[in-house]
């Protein structure tokens, strides 16, 4: 009797791991979903030809792990050692968004970036500029920039200039 409920027991736990794994399963696939649809929009906002963006989940070492790759014409790169003109920075920024963008329920409608796309080439940056006007329209968030780049600050809707004069700070609002 024991030997059998042993068994019976044994094929519950099974079952639900096996649940557990499917539910896992599809999260990560919307997660994928989510993720690359989000940064490969930002991207193709800014750039000519852009990349697309990959998330791989993975197993390894017994734990599920994410690779993250740019994809052109079929070939996955590896971002931070094959790409340029800033296209990480856009890629990070896309990132950070998605991630907010999944929380529920949404935190504060504010975010802070400090010199978001600081390694994006000067000719990219009113794109980038438009396309954080963009997302901040359709998703409903404040964007506050820290950027000493003149381009992007004009495409805010309010700047305020911070200058330093005798160690004192003096704002001044556009």
């Amino acid at each position: 009797t024991e030997l059998k409920e042993k068994g019976r027991s044994l094929r519950q736990h099974e079952q639900a791991k096996e649940i557990i794994r499917t539910v896992g399963q599809k999260t990560q696939e919307q997660l994928k979903f989510h993720i690359e649809d989000v940064v490969s929009m930002a991207l193709d906002a800014v750039f000519d030809n852009p990349y697309s963006f990959a998330v791989d989940f993975l197993q390894r070492r017994n734990k599920t792990e994410c690779d993250l790759y740019f994809v052109r014409d079929g070939n996955k790169v590896d971002p931070l050692t094959a790409s340029g003109v800033g296209a990480v920075d856009i890629a990070a920024f896309a990132l950070r968004i998605a991630s907010w963008s999944m929380q529920t329920p949404h935190s504060n409608n504010v975010i802070i970036l400090d010199e978001p796309f600081r390694f994006l080439s000067e000719n990219y940056q009113e794109q980038a500029g438009n396309m954080l006007r963009e997302i901040s329209l359709k998703l409903g968030i404040q964007l506050i920039l820290i950027t000493h780049n003149a381009t992007l600050a004009g495409c805010a809707d309010k700047t305020f200039n911070v200058s330093i004069r005798k160690g004192v700070s003096k704002v001044t609002v556009n």
